[in-house]
């Protein structure tokens, strides 16, 4: 059984950080071979892509809304993924999500991610 599950998440002000975690563990090295991503889903709206990475941690890509304030990162050793939020928006505001795909490369798109964690609070005040 895989499973993804996220921490790290919790109530700042605008203008601070969090930093989330996703400890992975699954069978094999299909897994180990991933591509992680984050995505975060509000009420009422569909769940939207933020950040995605490679295996070797040499791809990433960002949504143009995080760009140049969230950074992903990973750790192989420790089977975790993260992501560092910097300059925090109120429209920052969401549940995350962390997600792997049993593929290597990087995606935006949900689609192409078969397993989810449960997801983490972020609330950003103004």
């Amino acid at each position: 059984q895989v499973q993804l599950v996220e921490s790290g998440g919790g109530l700042v002000q605008a203008g601070g950080s969090l930093r989330l975690s996703c400890a992975t563990s699954g069978p094999g090295r299909t897994f180990s071979l991933a591509t992680m991503g984050w995505f975060r889903q509000t009420p009422g709206k569909e769940r939207e892509f933020v950040a995605t990475i490679s295996w070797s941690g040499g791809s990433t890509y960002y949504a143009d809304s995080v760009k140049g304030r969230f950074t992903i990162s990973r750790d192989n050793a420790k089977n975790t993924v993260y992501l560092q939020m910097n300059s925090l928006k109120p429209e920052d505001t969401a549940v995350y999500y962390c997600a792997a795909g049993r593929r290597v490369g990087i995606s935006p798109d949900l689609n192409d991610y078969d397993y989810w964690g449960q997801g983490t609070q972020v609330t950003v005040s103004s």
